[in-house]
């Protein structure tokens, strides 16, 4: 199809995931207009839950497989919005609505850029494109989900807000919930051992902690305590404070060589992590898909944001259009100009590494 009508097209229903509320696990109606475009396109599809995907037309076990995957689901909208989230406002070059950047651009874009490609014969690579669920939430139902069910990846673009620059490297992520104990008691009477003032050297070795080994593009791993809680009466010490940590993992470490290092070190009673699923991921500097971004113009950089590409084994990008400044801010926007690049950018890039 003349790439122009589906640029067109792609802001159109753009516009229409915009004034449709999906929240990560309430992504049915979503699924419905994505189903809708490859119904209109003559395109077959399938759904799982509500993840939809389609594989190329001329798909060949024999040959490498990329996967191109971006979201439909979004968070809740920001307190401080003063337009309505649900409404596709346009002021100028200015798409305004909850989800527009984060990450609608980028799934429309790659929505469209897999329609050009998906009927074009003896292409290098099978094309398997998911508008997937459940990114937001890191649910259980989203792309990690499909992996068992859609054919083995080779390597993968992931659509997330990137300036269309090559975030070549992504950090992973492992939170922890910690507990710092002392001796419960009544405020009135003396107490050496009091777990409120016992946290204040435990925050100081978690500002203070730094780990080895930095990376060439994602720096050094990120540690901060994001939540503390403790006590329910104004008149007892508490038996024990509740901390929660959250850590940014470079590609130096695994999620496991980060939770062995804090639970022999931090100074905790206890550290446990949530889960250790959440990986940094990466991408060869020397992989054709890089290679052929760079001879665009395109820079590279690691991302310190978590993206689907956290559930992936193999080598893969985080490429899109828009600004992850933007995403869950009040009164989100887009530039309609940037799914016009970022369809260009994509298909010219696809052009260059598979046709």
């Amino acid at each position: 199809m003349e790439l122009k009508k589906l640029t067109e097209d792609a802001i159109q229903l753009l516009k229409n995931l915009i004034e449709t509320p999906s929240f990560s696990s309430e992504e049915n109606k979503t699924a419905l207009l994505i189903e809708d475009w490859f119904t209109k396109n003559q395109i077959p599809f399938q759904r799982t839950k509500n993840n939809v995907w389609v594989t190329n037309k001329y798909f060949d076990e024999s040959k490498p497989t990329l996967l191109l995957n971006s979201h439909h689901d979004t968070v809740k909208p920001n307190s401080a919005y003063t337009n309505d989230p649900f409404k596709a406002i346009v002021e100028g070059d200015k798409l305004y609505g909850l989800g527009s950047n984060d990450a609608g651009g980028c799934l429309v874009s790659l929505i469209a850029t897999f329609t050009h490609f998906y009927a074009l014969k003896n292409l290098k690579y099978n094309l398997v494109i998911v508008a997937s669920a459940e990114e937001e939430s890191s649910g259980q139902n989203g792309l990690n989900s499909m992996l068992p069910i859609i054919p083995n990846i080779d390597v993968a673009i992931v659509g997330e807000p990137t300036l269309m620059n090559l975030a070549v490297a992504e950090k992973g992520l492992v939170v922890f919930d910690a507990v710092v104990t002392g001796t419960p008691s009544h405020a009135a009477h003396p107490n050496n051992n009091n777990s409120i003032y016992n946290t204040i050297e435990v925050l100081q070795w978690f500002k203070d902690f730094k780990f080895k080994k930095s990376s060439d593009s994602l720096g050094d791993v990120k540690m901060t305590v994001t939540q503390i809680n403790a006590g329910k009466q104004h008149n007892v010490v508490p038996a024990h404070v509740d901390l929660v940590i959250d850590v940014r993992v470079n590609d130096a470490y695994s999620n496991q060589e980060i939770s062995d290092i804090l639970q022999k070190e931090a100074p905790c009673t206890k550290i446990t992590p949530r889960s250790l699923r959440l990986n940094s991921s990466s991408i060869d500097i020397n992989h054709d898909l890089v290679k052929a971004g760079i001879e665009m113009g395109r820079t590279t950089y690691g991302s310190p944001t978590l993206s689907d590409q956290s559930v992936l084994s193999c080598q893969s990008l985080k490429l899109g259009p828009g600004d992850s400044t933007r995403s869950h801010s009040a009164n989100e926007f887009i530039y309609i100009s940037e799914i016009e690049e970022g369809i260009k950018i994509y298909v010219e890039l696809l052009n260059r590494v598979i046709v």
